[in-house]
């Protein structure tokens, strides 16, 4: 017999999850399709443990310092357990699935281990929809939704030409499964992944070089914040080929290493490492879903959706997350999964713009950002006022020995209203949620300056570069 719900989800990420515990909370029948380990990449293959592995990279760079805080190690210098640092990012992520498997049994969801694939109109549902489910034993099951939303995520993009073997070359996913640390490695790809595995490998004492087409890491973030990492990484011995041509047909992996030619600004010069990482984007996992047996339609390898109410040309079928592009983000999957459940059960919230959604990269140091960065801004046509802080004014920042950084606002110039937030230093990415609480309420420069903030705290960067856009700074830049 097929199950019948209210509700199907098609994946098991954290859009899926979300969407499901969403729609079962208001009391309506959910089923969850998955045909791996619930929590999908984020958990699994990207930001947990990724973000374990920085982790130890930052206590391994910390205790390095220990002596500049009058600590002294009398046994001599650390050094790194391997097998030790992926048991604790294996543990985490473990005990992070077992607490999702949790809360899909506190919600009465059931969940469904299998393939997925939409099926068109059959004898169990007048219109496409219906999800036929292949199970691990290789029998079938199907499961027929009122609405049914697709949350299957995305997967490395891979450059054509490269010859991936998971061993010398590969993508995030099997840089996950090390079981040793490369002494060399050539990361192919300057974006959020790319720099916090620069950063992650370079703490830990790996001779990195970092390939980028662009002419600045993190193109999307702003110029003063991609300038920033730059400087930060290179003083830490990472060297950056910007605004470079990799020629992928050059690229050879043997059994003990692998070499590529790149060129940047007349220059060319054959790169050689012990392995390759390549992180140039991701692409929706749409060809597999059966979409051929609906009206769905995709567009650039990515479902495409109403950008209101996330549904898509059919309008039983709403589509989250990874998989209609956008903003590749965790949070950002979350907060589409309460539209698309909030709208089909009849009380419809807005969607965020993609600008407003925060970004983050766990580098060291750490950025993060919401809304305009200044050029994008001006490119818009705002007139725009600037401020910039640095986070060597800050007692805490200097106490903790980690001053490197600023706090950068962006403001109209015209109306006062808070435009943009940009941040690199310690802990940036949880200092960048009070930029967002202030965008979700309108809230402008001035009202934040005058928020208390405790001193002292990181926090008071805040404080700061609010005041200096409106010209009341004390330690602030203005422009």
């Amino acid at each position: 017999m097929p199950i019948e719900v209210d509700v199907a989800v098609l994946g098991g990420g954290p859009g899926g999850y979300t969407a499901a515990v969403r729609a079962a909370q208001a009391g309506r029948s959910v089923a969850i399709i998955e045909q791996d380990k619930l929590g999908g990449t984020c958990l699994h293959r990207g930001c947990i443990p990724s973000k374990s592995l920085l982790r130890s990279a930052e206590v391994y760079a910390e205790i390095g310092q220990a002596a500049s805080y009058g600590i002294r190690l009398p046994d001599g210098a650390p050094e790194v357990d391997w097998s030790q640092v992926t048991r604790r990012k294996d543990d985490i992520v473990e005990q992070l699935h077992k607490g999702v498997q949790a809360l899909m049994k506190m919600n009465k969801i059931q969940v469904v281990h299998g393939n997925g694939r939409i099926i068109g109109p059959s004898i169990f549902s007048p219109r496409s929809g219906a999800v036929a489910v292949q199970l691990a034993n290789d029998e079938s099951d199907t499961v027929v939704p009122r609405h049914l939303i697709i949350a299957t995520g995305s997967r490395p993009r891979k450059l054509e030409g490269l010859p991936y073997d998971g061993k010398r070359v590969v993508t995030s996913d099997e840089a996950l499964a090390w079981t040793t640390r490369p002494a060399s490695i050539v990361i192919v790809g300057g974006g959020v992944i790319g720099v916090e595995w620069a950063s992650m490998l370079a703490d830990f004492g790996t001779a990195v070089t970092l390939v980028e087409a662009a002419d600045r890491l993190v193109p999307g973030e702003d110029r003063d914040v991609s300038a920033e990492l730059a400087k930060q990484l290179q003083k830490r011995g990472v060297k950056l080929w910007l605004g470079a041509k990799l020629d992928a047909a050059s690229c050879e992996a043997g059994d003990v290493g692998v070499g590529v030619t790149v060129e940047a600004g007349g220059r060319t010069e054959r790169l050689a490492a012990e392995r390759m990482l390549v992180s140039v984007g991701r692409q929706g996992n749409v060809e597999t879903l059966g979409l051929e047996n609906t009206d769905v339609k995709t567009s650039g390898g990515f479902v495409s959706v109403n950008p209101a109410t996330l549904q898509t040309s059919e309008p039983h079928i709403y589509a989250i997350g990874d998989v209609i592009g956008g903003v590749q983000l965790a949070h950002a999957a979350m907060h589409e999964a309460h539209v698309a459940v909030d709208h089909l059960l009849g009380r419809p919230q807005p969607r965020a713009a993609d600008r407003d959604i925060p970004r983050a990269i766990y580098s060291r140091p750490e950025a993060a950002s919401i809304g305009w960065t200044e050029e994008a801004a001006k490119a818009n046509g705002y007139a725009v006022r600037t401020a910039k802080v640095p986070l060597r004014v800050l007692g805490k920042a200097l106490v903790r020995g980690e001053a490197d950084g600023f706090a950068k606002a962006v403001a109209d110039a015209a109306t006062g209203d808070l435009l943009g937030v940009h941040l690199i230093g310690a802990h940036a990415t949880e200092l960048i949620a009070e930029a967002s609480l202030a965008k979700l309420l309108d809230a402008v420069p001035w009202e934040i300056g005058r928020a208390i903030h405790p001193h002292p705290t990181l926090s008071e960067a805040m404080q700061e570069v609010m005041q200096a856009v409106e010209g009341a700074a004390a330690h602030g830049s203005q422009g």
